[in-house]
């Protein structure tokens, strides 16, 4: 198995590959250029609230999770109901996500064409290593599942698409080590107190210089391990990162080291058009 960078800085090579192909309007100023429309920001924040395992949620709720007033969540909820991206329930008085908001997930992923791509050799490393595999993209604070193939019964977590990882996952700490210094730092600027740990992101680095994959071993739960690989789409989708993890007791250290990081960074490599 050859290396899997050329570059003996691998975060290094994904600084100098991960520049958009185009212009970013706005620049750093974020939300305080004049093209930013605080009310669509409202209005997404919400959606964002009807997070995995959220069933419905009242304007009260709303209000919690956003810190925007009620009156104001009122008017975003009764416009996004007449749209389509919310549903009413009389009966409860709460909301739960429309069709609507489908329609705009489906269209992302049916655009994605790394993940079309990506699909055969998931499912070879989710057979071959009996753990699950997952692609992510970065989103807000977090890494989003836009595809997820499960290799093994013994799976008793099976993440879906759309599941959001935290930063300091496997995959988190991948996408981490891969940011440019810059980006970073202005991302932990955003987050906050939300931020993960300084010494994770070192660690994290310091694996992907090693050995051009991060580990998550026992971080997230004590008996989960996992693996992961950053990578810049051949498709020009960005910074992507592909991941692999299960049960301490089906992938240990050892076998997620010697076994399964080699075979992850080989899918990678093809995916990332550097297949040498």
């Amino acid at each position: 198995m050859q290396a899997p960078f050329d570059s003996s800085d691998p975060a290094a090579e994904f600084a100098q590959r991960s520049g958009p192909a185009r212009r970013r309007r706005g620049g750093s100023q974020g939300r305080t250029t004049p093209d930013f429309i605080v009310a669509l920001a409202r209005g997404l924040d919400v959606l964002r609230c009807f997070g995995p395992g959220v069933a419905t949620l009242g304007n009260q709720d709303l209000a919690g999770l956003t810190g925007l007033p009620k009156p104001t969540i009122s008017r975003i909820t009764y416009t996004l109901t007449e749209l389509g991206y919310l549903r009413y329930h009389p009966d409860s008085g709460k909301y739960s996500p429309g069709y609507a908001v489908l329609a705009l997930g489906f269209g992302l992923l049916a655009g994605l064409e790394v993940r079309e791509l990506a699909k055969a050799s998931m499912a070879q490393l989710a057979r071959d290593t009996g753990g699950a595999v997952a692609l992510g993209a970065f989103d807000g604070d977090a890494m989003v599942y836009v595809e997820a193939i499960h290799g093994s019964s013994e799976l008793y977590l099976r993440l879906p698409v759309g599941y959001r990882a935290s930063l300091d996952s496997a995959m988190g700490r991948a996408y981490l080590a891969a940011l440019p210094e810059t980006q970073r730092a202005a991302l932990f600027e955003r987050l906050g107190q939300g931020a993960p740990d300084s010494a994770i992101v070192a660690q994290a680095h310091a694996d992907l210089q090693a050995s051009g994959c991060c580990f998550a071993l026992g971080a997230w739960r004590a008996d989960i391990n996992a693996v992961a690989v950053p990578f810049q789409s051949v498709t020009g989708e960005g910074l992507l990162v592909m991941s692999c993890g299960g049960p301490a007791s089906l992938l240990p250290a050892s076998v997620l080291r010697e076994r399964v990081a080699p075979a992850l960074r080989a899918a990678v490599r093809q995916l990332s058009g550097n297949p040498s």
